[in-house]
C-alpha cells in the first residue's frame, strides 16, 4: 500500500484507522509500510513452514517479529529493516526453493472482504499478543512447540485468500486457547526463576539521589539491572506494566529497588519531562520521545526508537547507570504521584497468594459477607472514557472485592476502600498476562460452587488498548466466559456481523455508565 493503513489500537483516528502521514501513537507512515512488510515476511516463512519443524531459532524469530509490530514497541526503521533482513535470510536459508519469493502484500487483507478482514484482523492481532508473551517466556528460558506451531498454522491461514469463514472463526477461537497456554507458560517462567509473588505495598515517594525508571513487563531485564546496579549508589522505580515486580522474592530482596515512578504509559511524555534521572523501556508501551528527555532514554529487547540508545543482547547495562548517575536525581524526596492521590499503591495478590485465601473468599461468599466480585482490568489510554474505571470502582458497594490487572488499575488503585476478611478490597493480580491467575482463580471458584464460571457472582469489566488484551479477550471467550462488559469502545477492526455474532454467543456489551452497569452486574449476585 503506498499509505499507511492501520487500526490494531483503540484510539485509532476516527474509530476507524490510521491512514495518514502519522498514526495517534505517533507512528510515522514509513514505519507502519516497514511493519507491514515484517509482517508479510513471517506470513510467508509461516506458509513455507506449514507442517514442516523449523529450527528453534526460527521459532524465536517468528516470536520477536510479531512482539517488534506490537503498538508502541518500536518506531526504529533501521531496527526494523534489519529484522526484515533476518527472517528473509532465514526464510532462505530453511526454504531454499522462496529465493524469489517475496513476502505477503498485507493491503490484501485490509481490502478484503468486510467479514474476512475482521476475522484475519482479530487472528493477526491476537497472534501478535502470543507473541509478546512468548518471547517474554522464551528469554527467560522457557518455550513451547505447540505455541509456536500454532504461530506457522495462523501466518499461513493469513496468507490464504480463500479460507473460509468457518475455518478462520475457528482459528480466532484456537488463539484464545494458545494464548492460554501461552500465558501459563510466561506465569511459570517468572515464578519459577523469581519466586511466587507476595502482597507488597509499594511507595510513590521517589528518594533523593541518582535513579534509573524501568518500564515495560520484561522481569528478566529487571533482574540484569538490579545486579549490575547494585552497590553504585543508583535507586531503580519501577513505572507503567512493571509495578507487580516489587511482589516477586529474587526481585524485592535487592534494597535499591525502592518504589514506583509515576502511572500508566499514557503519561509517561508529562511524567518524564525534565526527569533527572535515566529510562529504561523494556517492550511496550513507549511514546514518541520528546527532545527534553531524549537524551536519558534507553531501550532493549524488541523496544526502539529513533536517536535512543539501545541496549543489546549482551546486556550491558553500564552506559544506563553512568546516565542515572550524571544526572544526579532530586535533590530532596519528591512524590510522584501522577495520577494517583496516595503516597503508596498495594500489588501482589497474584494465582498463589490468592488462591491461599480461596477458603475464607469462599467462606464470604457462602455467608454473604461478600456479595459480589468484579475484575476490573486490562489497558489504560488517553481516552477521556477512561474515567468510567474510577467511577465505576469508586461507587462498588462496601461488601464487594475488585481484583485488577494491567494498567488500566492506575485509574483507581490509589484508592483507599478498606477491606474484607483482612483482605484489600482492591486486589492487583499483577500485568496483563496475570489474567492467567484471575482465570485460574476464577475456575477455583467454579469448581468450589460447583457451577459454570458464568454463574459465579463476578462480573469481568475490561478495558483494552492494544494486541494482547486482544489475544485475552479471545482467551476469556475461548473459554466460554460470557457477560464481559468491554470499553471504552469497541474495536475498530471488528465488522458488525462478527460483533452481532460475539454478542449473541457471548452477551458482549460495551460499557454504558458505572450506575447502570453496576445494577446489571449485582443482579448476577448469589443469593
Amino acid at each position: 500500500m503506498e499509505k499507511m493503513f492501520c487500526f490494531q489500537c483503540e484510539q485509532t483516528a476516527g474509530g476507524k484507522g490510521c491512514s495518514g502521514r502519522v498514526g495517534v501513537c505517533g507512528k510515522q507512515e514509513g514505519t507502519a509500510q516497514l511493519q507491514d512488510r515484517l509482517t508479510g515476511e513471517l506470513i510467508l516463512l509461516g506458509q513455507l513452514a506449514l507442517g514442516k519443524r523449523p529450527s528453534v531459532d526460527t521459532d524465536r524469530l517468528v516470536m520477536e517479529g510479531l512482539f517488534s509490530t506490537l503498538s508502541n514497541v518500536n518506531f526504529d526503521d533501521p531496527f526494523i529493516e534489519k529484522l526484515i533482513l533476518r527472517i528473509r535470510q532465514e526464510r532462505i536459508g530453511c526454504f531454499a526453493e522462496s529465493t524469489q519469493r517475496e513476502g505477503f502484500d498485507l493491503s490484501r487483507i485490509w481490502q478484503a472482504q468486510e467479514d474476512i478482514r475482521s476475522l484475519k484482523s482479530l487472528l493477526l492481532f491476537g497472534i501478535r499478543g502470543i507473541g509478546a508473551y512468548g518471547y517474554h517466556a522464551w528469554v527467560l528460558g522457557y518455550r513451547d512447540d505447540e505455541i509456536s506451531a500454532f504461530l506457522y498454522k495462523a501466518l499461513d491461514a493469513l496468507g490464504k485468500e480463500d479460507c473460509p469463514i468457518e475455518t478462520l472463526l475457528s482459528l480466532v477461537m484456537e488463539t484464545g486457547r494458545i494464548n492460554l497456554k501461552s500465558m501459563a507458560l510466561l506465569d511459570r517462567a517468572n515464578t519459577e526463576r523469581f519466586g511466587d509473588p507476595q502482597p507488597r505495598t509499594v511507595s510513590l515517594t521517589v528518594e533523593k539521589g541518582p535513579f534509573i525508571v524501568i518500564s515495560g513487563h520484561d522481569l528478566g531485564n529487571l533482574k540484569l539491572l538490579l545486579e549490575q546496579s547494585a552497590g553504585q549508589g543508583v535507586h531503580i522505580y519501577t513505572h507503567g506494566e512493571m509495578l507487580p515486580a516489587h511482589a516477586y522474592p529474587a526481585l524485592n530482596t535487592y534494597p535499591h529497588l525502592k518504589g514506583n515512578f509515576g502511572t500508566a504509559w499514557q503519561n509517561q511524555q508529562q511524567e518524564f519531562e525534565g526527569i533527572p534521572g535515566a529510562v529504561l523501556f523494556t517492550s511496550n508501551c513507549l511514546m514518541p520521545v520528546k527532545d527534553s528527555y531524549r537524551d536519558r532514554v534507553f531501550t532493549t529487547a524488541a523496544t526502539a526508537y529513533p536517536g535512543v540508545i539501545h541496549i543489546d543482547e549482551a546486556k550491558n547495562f553500564t552506559p544506563l547507570i553512568a546516565r542515572a548517575l550524571k544526572l544526579g536525581g532530586y535533590t530532596a524526596d519528591r512524590l510522584m504521584r501522577g495520577m494517583n492521590r496516595g503516597t503508596e499503591v498495594h500489588t501482589g495478590f497474584a494465582r498463589h497468594s490468592l488462591l491461599s485465601s480461596a477458603d475464607p473468599l469462599i467462606a464470604g461468599i457462602k455467608a454473604g459477607t461478600i456479595r459480589h466480585l468484579f475484575l476490573v482490568g486490562g489497558c489504560d489510554g488517553a481516552n477521556p472514557g477512561r474515567s468510567y474505571y474510577r467511577d465505576f470502582v469508586k461507587q462498588t458497594p462496601e461488601d464487594t472485592l475488585i481484583l485488577t490487572l494491567g494498567c488500566g488499575k492506575y485509574r483507581f488503585n490509589d484508592l483507599d476502600l478498606g477491606e474484607i476478611g483482612g483482605l484489600p478490597r482492591i486486589l492487583d493480580l499483577g500485568q496483563c498476562n496475570d489474567a492467567y491467575a484471575a482465570i485460574t482463580i476464577a475456575l477455583a471458584l467454579s469448581e468450589a460452587f460447583g457451577c459454570s464460571v458464568n454463574e459465579l457472582p463476578l462480573s469481568l469489566v475490561l478495558s483494552w488498548y492494544e494486541q494482547k488484551a486482544v489475544s485475552i479477550l479471545l482467551t476469556l471467550l475461548s473459554l466460554g466466559i460470557k457477560n464481559m462488559f468491554l470499553g471504552p469502545s469497541l474495536p475498530a477492526f471488528v465488522s458488525s456481523q462478527i460483533l452481532h455474532y460475539l454478542v449473541e454467543q457471548f452477551n458482549l456489551r460495551l460499557i454504558s455508565t458505572p450506575t447502570v452497569d453496576m445494577a446489571t452486574m449485582l443482579k448476577s449476585s448469589r443469593g
